[in-house]
């Protein structure tokens, strides 16, 4: 990676939108490259929309702005493109990861604009291994898959690092690592 990459996260409150951008952040550091995440809060509270942000470089980062043109989108509640503009500025070329239940192509149609959309069920892979419908490290697996920009084992690791109960940490990886297969294998690399 040569260039700033940014991301922006759209979640609803108590999703962990926050928590995924902060584990790549971290992962990022891990592979080397310079990192900065950091939310937009408001008066949200539990089940509305919040957005988090993450640049990635292999330089220094000086701009503390919110990402109003991401490189990628992540999207770790379906309802949120029936009410907000989830690809508002995304960059031509742009990438959007979306936890859909539906495919890709569906939600291509649905969001009606021309870029690459990756959708995956991550709410479906949540309640298989986590029992909650928790999707923050689905959709952090489902990212890395899509782009690679970080190593899925700085991501693991972080993830063990960052739970405190292991159990609920090997739950997460596990997690993680089947969105990121299933990502990689719908992206086709």
């Amino acid at each position: 990676m040569d260039i700033l990459k940014e991301v922006r996260f759209h979640g609803r409150g108590g999703q962990g939108a926050v928590t995924a951008a902060d584990i790549l952040a971290v992962a990022g550091f891990k592979d080397g490259y310079y990192t900065l995440s950091f939310p937009m809060f408001g008066a949200e509270k539990r089940g509305t929309p919040v957005v988090s942000f993450l640049r990635i470089s292999d330089e220094p980062i000086v701009i503390r702005d919110e990402v109003k043109n991401p490189d990628f989108v992540v999207v770790m509640d379906p309802s949120l493109v029936d009410v907000v503009d989830v690809l508002a500025g995304i960059k031509d070329g742009g990438i959007a990861i979306i936890n859909y239940p539906k495919g890709s192509e569906d939600l291509k149609q649905k969001l009606g604009k021309d870029v690459e959309v990756h959708a995956i069920n991550a709410t479906k892979m949540a309640m298989e291994i986590l029992g909650r419908p928790i999707t923050n490290t689905a959709m952090v697996g489902a990212f890395v898959g899509a782009t690679g920009i970080v190593k899925i084992e700085s991501v693991e690791e972080t993830i063990m690092e960052w739970f405190g109960n292991k159990d609920i940490a090997e739950k997460n990886v596990r997690l993680v690592r089947e969105a990121y297969d299933h990502m990689k294998e719908v992206c086709g690399w």
